[in-house]
């Protein structure tokens, strides 16, 4: 199930319409047995678990959260803060980064399951929000408003028509794939070359949290890494990338347990050999893909959100908080335009596609970031810098991460301010070389004037 689905059926106080969620909930299909796991109703029923990224909360997805009266309930009561970075060293050593060492911000780590069923048990309160799950859109005429419905347990077909059709349905969208038919519509796709497979460290003999459960772990190895992130029972659900040529060498329990003893010695004794190899072979490794496409909307009809218009490598951890800042964009809109759809949904693609693209493009930067330059004295001392900054002059110098985690600051803007710091940066080192260079040439004509006067 999208997230970015139920947070926009969660939310119909502004648009006064009737709202059918349509869900194929492909989500659950795979559980961590690898049996198939049909639901006769929705993933709040299902006892299984597909393969996952856990979601990074910050305040653009808290402020949507907020406005459907969730945000209490998510952060409160199943969200852990993380403050930081921590950083596992192949020697054993930690080093922690915080995310904001002066107005202390965190964010918030949410299982995707969890998200949902709250999501959805809003939603479904609302008498103008039906729910209907194992449907699948496999066609559309999207100026007329219409489509075409495969229910998945009973193989039948139905037809919908809507004033709007709201396309949140992920990555593989049909609707995107229905506007890429049409002139005039750009879309790219790109595939990196590394994958990521989904690992779990269990919790303490008294069910304690067997690492820091106020950070965000991250085991930097150059060309790959894992990452763990605390849930709400003890454990962490911890996800390996690395490139699928790399994966692909992982062909025994022997390979693995030397790769991961020679890489990650000491996630190797938190995880147990034996889980270790048991989770990683029941499970295929997942390709990570990003997509750009504009418009984001077909004439008053359909409009695209979420993954569907902007999927994103989860290196910046704001797939789910974009979408749900899509929601947040286009109540407001609504809201200017009077839920007039031929002004708020060409509006919407214009504020958005240039938002998206910069955070795409910022979520490719990062885990180049994250599994290398984490490491190096460099970044260390750039972080120390913007923070030094920030204490004295925080309304002029506001580091990139606050910018995109901490602020509604559009994504285009945040790149822009972080483009004028470099310059600075740069200006100022500059500046400082050659000041120094006068200093030494100075010195140097009147150590030599001296001399010269001496003799």
């Amino acid at each position: 199930m999208n997230p970015i689905n139920s947070i926009r059926s969660s939310n119909v106080k502004t648009l006064g319409k009737s709202w059918k969620v349509v869900e194929e909930n492909r989500e659950p299909a795979e559980s961590v047995n690898r049996k198939e796991c049909k639901s006769e109703n929705d993933i709040r029923t299902v006892d299984c678990w597909g393969q996952s990224i856990d979601l990074a909360l910050s305040v653009r997805g808290r402020e949507a959260l907020r406005a459907v009266g969730l945000e209490e309930v998510v952060v409160d009561h199943h969200g852990i803060a993380m403050r930081g970075r921590m950083i596992h060293n192949k020697n054993g050593s930690l080093k922690e980064i915080l995310y904001d060492g002066v107005n202390q911000n965190c964010i918030y780590s949410v299982t995707r399951r969890y998200l949902n069923i709250v999501l959805l048990n809003a939603a479904e309160k609302y008498s103008e929000v039906s729910l209907h799950f194992n449907k699948k859109v496999v066609d559309a005429d999207l100026d007329d408003g219409k489509l075409t419905i495969l229910d998945t347990r009973t193989r039948k077909i139905e037809k919908a028509k809507a004033d709007l059709i709201i396309g949140a349905d992920g990555a593989y969208s049909i609707i995107r794939r229905t506007m890429a038919k049409k002139p005039r519509f750009n879309c790219s796709q790109t595939y990196i070359e590394h994958g990521y497979l989904e690992l779990f460290v269990p919790s303490g003999k008294n069910n304690e949290f067997m690492m820091s459960n106020k950070h965000l772990h991250i085991w930097p190895r150059g060309e790959f890494m894992m990452i763990a992130l605390p849930n709400d029972n003890c454990t962490f659900t911890v996800n390996l990338f690395a490139p699928f040529l790399t994966l692909d060498k992982l062909k025994t329990p022997q390979d693995l347990l030397n790769f991961c003893e020679e890489y990650f010695p000491d996630l190797v004794e938190l995880i147990g050999r034996q889980k270790l190899v048991k989770d990683y072979f029941e499970r295929e490794p997942k390709p990570l893909i990003s997509i750009k496409c504009k418009p984001y909307h077909v004439g008053k009809t359909t409009l695209l959100l979420g993954d569907a218009a902007h999927a994103m490598v989860p290196f910046y951890a704001q797939g789910m908080n974009t979408g749900f800042e899509d929601v947040l964009l286009l109540d407001e809109l609504m809201e200017r335009y009077n839920s007039d759809f031929s002004k708020v949904l060409p509006k919407f693609s214009e504020l958005r596609c240039e938002d998206a693209h910069a955070i795409c493009d910022l979520a490719m930067y990062n885990y180049v970031e994250m599994r290398d330059l984490v490491r190096k004295k460099s970044f260390l001392v750039r972080k120390y810098i913007d923070t030094f900054l920030y204490k004295r002059i925080p309304k002029t110098w506001i580091p990139l991460y606050s910018t995109i985690h901490f602020s509604r600051m559009r994504f285009r803007d945040c790149i822009a301010n972080k483009q004028w710091q470099d310059k600075v940066l740069r200006r100022t080192a500059w500046c400082t070389i050659f000041l120094i260079i006068a200093i030494l040439m100075a010195s140097f004509v009147q150590v030599s004037a001296k001399k010269s006067i001496l003799y």
